[in-house]
Protein backbone atom coordinates (compact mmCIF):
# COMPACT_ATOMS: atom_id res chain seq x y z
CA UNK A 1 0.00 0.00 0.00
CA UNK A 2 1.33 3.65 -0.71
CA UNK A 3 1.22 6.62 1.38
CA UNK A 4 2.38 9.47 0.92
CA UNK A 5 2.18 13.52 0.86
CA UNK A 6 1.43 16.23 -1.21
CA UNK A 7 3.68 18.92 -1.22
CA UNK A 8 0.21 21.05 -1.63
CA UNK A 9 0.07 19.87 2.24
CA UNK A 10 2.73 22.25 2.81
CA UNK A 11 1.69 25.53 1.18
CA UNK A 12 2.77 27.88 1.10
CA UNK A 13 6.35 26.31 1.55
CA UNK A 14 7.99 26.49 -2.33
CA UNK A 15 7.43 23.60 -3.85
CA UNK A 16 10.92 22.43 -4.40
CA UNK A 17 11.36 22.98 -1.04
CA UNK A 18 7.92 21.08 0.12
CA UNK A 19 9.75 18.21 -2.01
CA UNK A 20 12.32 18.03 0.11
CA UNK A 21 10.95 17.90 3.27
CA UNK A 22 8.86 15.45 2.12
CA UNK A 23 11.89 13.25 1.38
CA UNK A 24 13.70 14.04 4.65
CA UNK A 25 10.59 12.90 6.52
CA UNK A 26 11.03 9.51 4.83
CA UNK A 27 8.22 9.63 2.90
CA UNK A 28 8.36 7.61 -0.27
CA UNK A 29 5.56 9.02 -2.44
CA UNK A 30 4.14 12.17 -3.58
CA UNK A 31 2.48 14.41 -5.66
CA UNK A 32 3.70 17.56 -6.80
CA UNK A 33 1.57 20.98 -6.52
CA UNK A 34 2.48 23.26 -9.22
CA UNK A 35 1.85 26.97 -8.25
CA UNK A 36 3.78 29.25 -10.52
CA UNK A 37 4.25 29.40 -14.28
CA UNK A 38 7.82 29.74 -13.51
CA UNK A 39 7.91 25.90 -12.37
CA UNK A 40 7.23 24.65 -15.47
CA UNK A 41 10.49 25.55 -16.52
CA UNK A 42 13.57 22.63 -17.51
CA UNK A 43 15.72 24.33 -14.94
CA UNK A 44 13.54 24.00 -12.06
CA UNK A 45 11.97 20.19 -13.49
CA UNK A 46 15.72 18.99 -13.32
CA UNK A 47 15.85 20.26 -9.52
CA UNK A 48 12.81 18.62 -8.76
CA UNK A 49 14.32 15.07 -10.13
CA UNK A 50 17.19 15.77 -8.26
CA UNK A 51 15.31 15.77 -5.22
CA UNK A 52 12.98 13.29 -5.64
CA UNK A 53 15.99 10.98 -6.95
CA UNK A 54 18.12 12.01 -3.50
CA UNK A 55 15.56 10.64 -1.45
CA UNK A 56 14.03 7.84 -3.45
CA UNK A 57 10.74 9.54 -3.90
CA UNK A 58 8.09 8.26 -6.14
CA UNK A 59 6.32 10.81 -7.62
CA UNK A 60 2.32 9.68 -8.13
CA UNK A 61 0.79 12.38 -10.04
CA UNK A 62 1.38 16.25 -10.76
CA UNK A 63 -1.42 18.93 -10.10
CA UNK A 64 -1.57 21.82 -12.62
CA UNK A 65 -1.19 25.33 -11.61
CA UNK A 66 -4.16 26.38 -13.44
CA UNK A 67 -6.55 24.27 -11.87
CA UNK A 68 -8.52 26.92 -10.51
CA UNK A 69 -8.80 28.29 -14.14
CA UNK A 70 -9.82 25.33 -15.96
CA UNK A 71 -13.23 25.84 -16.60
CA UNK A 72 -12.36 28.99 -17.74
CA UNK A 73 -9.36 27.48 -20.09
CA UNK A 74 -10.65 23.89 -21.20
CA UNK A 75 -14.42 23.97 -20.83
CA UNK A 76 -15.41 27.33 -21.97
CA UNK A 77 -17.27 28.66 -25.62
CA UNK A 78 -13.96 29.81 -26.63
CA UNK A 79 -12.79 27.62 -28.59
CA UNK A 80 -8.94 29.10 -28.94
CA UNK A 81 -8.38 29.00 -25.62
CA UNK A 82 -9.41 25.35 -25.23
CA UNK A 83 -6.76 24.24 -27.86
CA UNK A 84 -4.18 26.84 -26.00
CA UNK A 85 -5.02 24.58 -22.48
CA UNK A 86 -4.36 21.09 -25.09
CA UNK A 87 -0.79 22.75 -25.54
CA UNK A 88 -0.81 23.46 -21.60
CA UNK A 89 -1.42 19.43 -20.70
CA UNK A 90 0.44 17.92 -23.24
CA UNK A 91 3.29 20.26 -21.10
CA UNK A 92 2.57 19.26 -18.19
CA UNK A 93 2.45 15.36 -19.38
CA UNK A 94 5.72 16.09 -20.04
CA UNK A 95 6.66 17.24 -16.81
CA UNK A 96 4.81 14.16 -15.16
CA UNK A 97 6.38 11.56 -17.58
CA UNK A 98 9.79 13.37 -16.75
CA UNK A 99 9.34 12.77 -12.89
CA UNK A 100 7.68 9.50 -13.37
CA UNK A 101 4.74 10.41 -12.49
CA UNK A 102 1.33 8.97 -14.30
CA UNK A 103 -1.55 10.73 -13.86
CA UNK A 104 -2.26 14.95 -14.15
CA UNK A 105 -4.94 15.54 -11.55
CA UNK A 106 -7.91 17.94 -13.68
CA UNK A 107 -10.41 20.03 -11.39
CA UNK A 108 -12.27 20.75 -14.98
CA UNK A 109 -15.11 22.71 -15.38
CA UNK A 110 -17.70 24.56 -13.49
CA UNK A 111 -21.39 24.08 -13.41
CA UNK A 112 -22.08 26.76 -15.78
CA UNK A 113 -24.10 25.31 -18.61
CA UNK A 114 -21.58 26.13 -21.04
CA UNK A 115 -20.84 22.73 -22.19
CA UNK A 116 -23.62 19.16 -21.97
CA UNK A 117 -22.09 16.61 -20.45
CA UNK A 118 -21.53 15.14 -24.16
CA UNK A 119 -19.12 18.17 -25.18
CA UNK A 120 -17.42 18.19 -21.24
CA UNK A 121 -16.08 14.32 -22.23
CA UNK A 122 -15.30 15.04 -25.73
CA UNK A 123 -12.86 17.62 -24.51
CA UNK A 124 -11.73 15.60 -21.57
CA UNK A 125 -10.94 12.73 -24.03
CA UNK A 126 -9.01 15.65 -26.81
CA UNK A 127 -7.02 16.25 -23.53
CA UNK A 128 -6.01 12.70 -22.74
CA UNK A 129 -5.10 12.22 -26.94
CA UNK A 130 -2.44 14.50 -25.83
CA UNK A 131 -1.27 13.46 -22.83
CA UNK A 132 -0.63 9.80 -22.91
CA UNK A 133 1.25 10.47 -26.17
CA UNK A 134 3.61 10.48 -22.66
CA UNK A 135 2.22 7.80 -20.70
CA UNK A 136 0.38 10.38 -18.72
CA UNK A 137 -3.73 10.50 -17.89
CA UNK A 138 -5.32 13.21 -16.80
CA UNK A 139 -7.78 12.45 -13.77
CA UNK A 140 -11.50 13.77 -12.93
CA UNK A 141 -11.48 15.11 -9.47
CA UNK A 142 -14.10 15.37 -7.26
CA UNK A 143 -13.99 18.73 -6.58
CA UNK A 144 -16.38 20.78 -4.65
CA UNK A 145 -17.54 23.95 -6.41
CA UNK A 146 -16.76 22.18 -9.60
CA UNK A 147 -19.20 20.58 -12.04
CA UNK A 148 -17.24 16.72 -10.58
CA UNK A 149 -18.34 17.66 -7.25
CA UNK A 150 -21.97 16.10 -8.59
CA UNK A 151 -22.64 12.57 -8.27
CA UNK A 152 -24.86 12.41 -11.33
CA UNK A 153 -22.11 14.17 -13.30
CA UNK A 154 -19.73 11.41 -12.45
CA UNK A 155 -22.10 8.86 -13.28
CA UNK A 156 -22.79 10.16 -16.53
CA UNK A 157 -18.85 10.29 -17.51
CA UNK A 158 -18.74 6.43 -16.55
CA UNK A 159 -21.64 6.17 -19.13
CA UNK A 160 -20.32 8.42 -21.74
CA UNK A 161 -16.62 6.94 -21.48
CA UNK A 162 -16.67 3.90 -20.00
CA UNK A 163 -13.58 2.52 -18.67
CA UNK A 164 -12.22 5.57 -20.14
CA UNK A 165 -13.48 8.09 -17.06
CA UNK A 166 -10.64 7.80 -14.45
CA UNK A 167 -11.07 9.79 -11.62
CA UNK A 168 -9.03 10.99 -8.52
CA UNK A 169 -11.16 10.54 -5.34
CA UNK A 170 -10.74 13.22 -2.65
CA UNK A 171 -12.12 12.39 0.95
CA UNK A 172 -12.54 16.23 1.63
CA UNK A 173 -14.11 17.22 -1.42
CA UNK A 174 -16.79 14.40 -1.06
CA UNK A 175 -17.40 15.85 2.53
CA UNK A 176 -17.58 19.44 0.99
CA UNK A 177 -19.84 18.40 -2.12
CA UNK A 178 -22.57 16.57 0.98
CA UNK A 179 -21.81 12.77 0.34
CA UNK A 180 -20.57 9.81 2.43
CA UNK A 181 -17.07 9.19 1.04
CA UNK A 182 -17.83 5.54 1.47
CA UNK A 183 -20.52 5.51 -0.85
CA UNK A 184 -18.79 7.28 -3.58
CA UNK A 185 -15.58 5.61 -3.63
CA UNK A 186 -17.73 2.18 -3.81
CA UNK A 187 -19.58 3.20 -6.87
CA UNK A 188 -16.84 4.26 -8.60
CA UNK A 189 -14.36 2.41 -7.20
CA UNK A 190 -13.26 0.80 -10.76
CA UNK A 191 -12.46 4.50 -12.19
CA UNK A 192 -10.92 5.60 -9.25
CA UNK A 193 -7.03 5.73 -10.35
CA UNK A 194 -5.46 8.01 -7.48
CA UNK A 195 -6.77 8.89 -3.53
CA UNK A 196 -6.46 12.14 -1.26
CA UNK A 197 -6.74 11.20 1.68
CA UNK A 198 -7.47 13.59 4.96
CA UNK A 199 -9.33 13.67 8.19
CA UNK A 200 -12.47 15.04 9.16
CA UNK A 201 -14.94 15.86 12.28
CA UNK A 202 -18.22 17.72 12.94
CA UNK A 203 -16.11 21.11 13.56
CA UNK A 204 -13.82 20.45 10.50
CA UNK A 205 -14.08 18.81 6.91
CA UNK A 206 -9.99 18.97 6.69
CA UNK A 207 -7.69 17.01 9.20
CA UNK A 208 -4.80 15.37 9.58
CA UNK A 209 -5.50 11.80 9.25
CA UNK A 210 -5.74 10.31 12.92
CA UNK A 211 -7.49 13.94 14.25
CA UNK A 212 -10.93 13.05 13.18
CA UNK A 213 -12.81 9.86 13.34
CA UNK A 214 -12.47 8.54 9.96
CA UNK A 215 -12.36 4.65 9.75
CA UNK A 216 -8.88 4.86 7.57
CA UNK A 217 -9.03 0.94 8.06
CA UNK A 218 -12.72 -0.03 6.85
CA UNK A 219 -11.80 2.68 3.72
CA UNK A 220 -8.49 0.87 2.60
CA UNK A 221 -10.25 -2.71 3.03
CA UNK A 222 -12.91 -1.34 0.95
CA UNK A 223 -10.53 0.02 -1.76
CA UNK A 224 -8.52 -3.25 -1.74
CA UNK A 225 -11.52 -5.65 -2.26
CA UNK A 226 -12.45 -3.26 -4.98
CA UNK A 227 -9.47 -3.54 -6.80
CA UNK A 228 -7.65 -0.37 -6.31
CA UNK A 229 -3.85 -0.75 -5.83
CA UNK A 230 -3.01 2.96 -6.46
CA UNK A 231 -1.44 5.50 -4.11
CA UNK A 232 -2.93 7.08 -1.10
CA UNK A 233 -2.02 11.00 -0.77
CA UNK A 234 -2.21 13.25 2.42
CA UNK A 235 -3.89 16.66 1.56
CA UNK A 236 -4.65 18.80 3.59
CA UNK A 237 -4.82 23.00 3.61
CA UNK A 238 -2.25 24.77 6.01
CA UNK A 239 -5.16 25.25 8.76
CA UNK A 240 -5.55 21.53 9.26
CA UNK A 241 -2.04 21.61 11.44
CA UNK A 242 0.35 23.99 13.09
CA UNK A 243 4.03 22.50 12.40
CA UNK A 244 5.08 20.90 9.38
CA UNK A 245 6.13 17.62 11.57
CA UNK A 246 2.72 17.05 12.41
CA UNK A 247 1.67 16.27 8.51
CA UNK A 248 4.70 13.55 8.85
CA UNK A 249 3.69 12.56 12.51
CA UNK A 250 0.28 11.49 10.87
CA UNK A 251 2.26 9.90 7.79
CA UNK A 252 4.34 7.70 9.61
CA UNK A 253 1.28 6.21 11.69
CA UNK A 254 0.35 4.42 8.47
CA UNK A 255 3.14 1.95 9.16
CA UNK A 256 0.92 0.36 11.43
CA UNK A 257 -1.65 -0.28 9.42
CA UNK A 258 -1.58 -3.61 6.77
CA UNK A 259 0.45 -3.52 3.50
CA UNK A 260 -1.79 -5.17 0.44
Amino acid sequence: MKIGVSTASLYPLETELALKAIGEAGVKNSEIFFNCESELKPAFIDMLCDIKDEYGINITSIHPTCSLAESFLLFSEYERRFYEGLDKFERYSEIAAELGAKYIIMHGGKNNGLTTDKEYCERYMLLNQRTTKNGVYVLQENVANFRARDREFLRSMCDILGDDAKFCFDIKQAIRSGYNPFELAEEFASHIMHCHISDHSISSDCLLPFKGGFDFNAFFNLMHQKGYSGAYIIEVYKNAYKEYDEIFESFKKFSEYPHF
